[in-house]
């Protein structure tokens, strides 16, 4: 890593970062879309020395309408299902050239990218397969609750009573019925050496875990939260500051996983209430009072919980 990403492991400044942009404006995102956000900033963090093997989905639809690409790194498009193991086997074909002194050692990110459908539920399998073979690569899930790229249906991170096309808020049933799953906690069980949370609202914890994600050798999982505007039914002016009140409220904890150790790396002292979140996105606006407090209730279990397994960062 060049020594001006590394000094962005001592401290963070906006003045201080990369003048290069690797994903490149006037690509065909939404305004104010979450995960446009989160991939420019992965990719100022990892800079040229990168590969990104893309699911199908929000992100590739975007970047990619041929014969145009936003993308200023090399970088492949997989089906939905098979992201993670196109990052391995990249990451086995440079090891094999480096090997054989076809290519000069050297150290290069290979980036596995999917929204919440390509790693909770369509990519899992793929997913599982390369964090149990031990592949030095970042796979990198941009979390936008929802598959938003093809109508907004539901997946298997769509938050507790949130309304999707697949999940629509009805008499009986007021929305989405299921918790998330903790993909986090799935990656972390595979014992692989990174594990971490993150949000486009706190950029210096964003790229202190990006940095890291990339130094350490063997795999690592970055789960970003991305709001979609779109999907969840916001302004899209206020992207960022929802997922700065997804963070505070404590519905998205900011954490990682180093060598099993758990440590929370933005502690929220005084958390907001869950409300201030759900009533500011559209997706929720079917939700009773009743209801909040049911998912208050469950918010604080699971922070609490949180607090308990980790260490202040």
């Amino acid at each position: 890593m060049d020594e001006e990403r590394a000094r962005l492991l001592r401290g963070f400044s906006p003045r201080r970062l990369p003048k290069e942009e690797y994903f490149s404006p006037g690509h065909r995102a939404c305004q104010g879309c979450g995960p446009a956000i989160a991939i420019r900033h992965l990719l100022k963090a990892l800079g040229p020395r990168t590969v990104v093997a893309n699911a199908t989905g929000c992100a590739e639809i975007i970047s990619s309408p041929y014969p145009q690409t936003a993308w200023r790194v090399p970088w492949i498009h997989s089906a939905f299902e098979n992201a993670a193991a196109t990052a391995a086997g990249i990451e086995a074909a440079y090891k094999a050239l480096m090997r054989k002194g076809r290519i000069k050692k050297e150290k290069i990110n290979v980036v596995s990218l999917a929204g919440d459908g390509g790693t909770a539920d369509i990519g899992m399998q793929a997913l599982s397969g390369a964090l149990e073979r031990g592949h030095d690569c970042i796979f990198v899930c941009y979390d936008n609750e929802a598959y938003m790229n093809t109508g907004i249906q539901r997946s298997g991170l769509t938050p507790y009573g949130a309304a999707t096309t697949t999940s629509p808020a009805g008499r009986v049933f007021k929305g989405q019925r299921t918790w998330k799953k903790d993909m986090p906690a799935i990656a972390a069980a595979h014992h692989i050496p990174y594990v971490a949370t993150a949000c486009i609202s706190h950029l210096k914890d964003f790229y202190r875990k990006v940095l890291k994600a990339a130094e350490i050798e063997g795999p690592a999982y970055l789960h970003i939260l991305a709001p979609c505007p779109t999907g969840w039914r916001c302004p899209p002016e206020m992207a960022v500051e929802i997922g700065r009140m997804a963070v505070e409220c404590g519905i998205f904890p900011l954490y990682e996983v180093e060598h099993g150790v758990k440590r929370l790396t933005v502690k929220v002292r005084e958390r907001k209430p869950v409300r201030d979140y759900i009533r500011a996105q559209g997706r929720f606006r079917h939700l009773t009072d009743e209801d909040i407090e049911f998912i208050q209730k469950r918010v604080d279990e699971e922070y609490e919980r949180l607090l308990g397994e980790a260490e202040e960062a």
